[in-house]
């Protein structure tokens, strides 16, 4: 078991990428980050670090009592600010630590970061249309395309579940993750439009046996105020 601030590889998960058979289910909750300012003013993120603001701590507290009795083991954690202060804040209500897993980051959207999406459709026009029209090749000049961040974030996925066979386990993360890793589990094209809600503090549930991934409830928002944003381009 790691240590409180040890960061997870997968060399921890113990299985060096090979799926561990099982007959039941390991079952995954994603939880977003809580909102931060940047995301109520539409400015994309990326991997600066930005930190949640007083409704996103309240998202994240709200989160954690939710989830308690859900009978979770472990809990990870992208290590960005916005989502470990999250996992800090559900980690303190079920009484677990958060393992920070730098894999988990948000995609880099190089030249985009920074700027509101608007800005980017003015500045980076070319580039804004293939962004906005899901061309997995497309790198933002210095950033990450699609195709890349789903090797990354899928890889990461699979070790994680594989480090608890039969558990139950908590990832807090962003909202580009969640759109791959939705993708990844219903099977979906990266290029397709999104059909799927990513608010702030959602919770989303998923599962895996023998390899096998199941999409379980997306988007679950009962234990938030009403307003949670999506503020994500489809």
């Amino acid at each position: 078991m790691l240590e409180h601030g040890q960061k997870f590889t997968l060399k921890e998960a113990g299985c060096d990428m090979v799926e561990i058979p099982t007959n039941t289910a390991t079952h995954l909750c994603l939880v977003r980050h809580g909102e931060t300012e940047w995301n109520a003013a539409r400015r994309i993120q990326g991997q600066i670090d930005i930190g949640l603001n007083e409704v996103g701590c309240q998202q994240a507290r709200a989160a954690g009592v939710w989830l308690k009795g859900a009978g979770i083991v472990a809990l990870y954690s992208s290590d960005l600010k916005r989502a470990w202060t999250t996992a800090e804040a559900i980690g303190k209500a079920l009484g677990l630590s958060p393992v920070a897993v730098p894999a988990m980051r948000e995609r880099r959207y190089g030249v985009f970061e920074g700027l509101t999406y608007d800005e980017a459709r003015a500045r980076y026009p070319d580039g804004y249309a293939a962004f906005e029209g899901r061309n997995a090749a497309y790198a933002f000049e210095t950033g990450e395309s699609l195709a890349e961040m789903f090797e990354r974030v899928t890889t990461a996925l699979k070790a994680i579940a594989a480090a608890h066979p039969g558990g139950k386990v908590v990832v807090v993360l962003h909202g580009g993750v969640l759109d791959v890793i939705n993708r990844f589990v219903r099977g979906s094209s990266l290029e397709a439009p999104r059909d799927f809600l990513i608010p702030n503090a959602g919770i989303n549930w998923i599962s895996t046996v023998d390899g096998v991934w199941q999409l379980e409830s997306w988007a679950q928002t009962d234990h938030l105020a009403p307003g949670a944003l999506d503020e994500l381009p489809s």
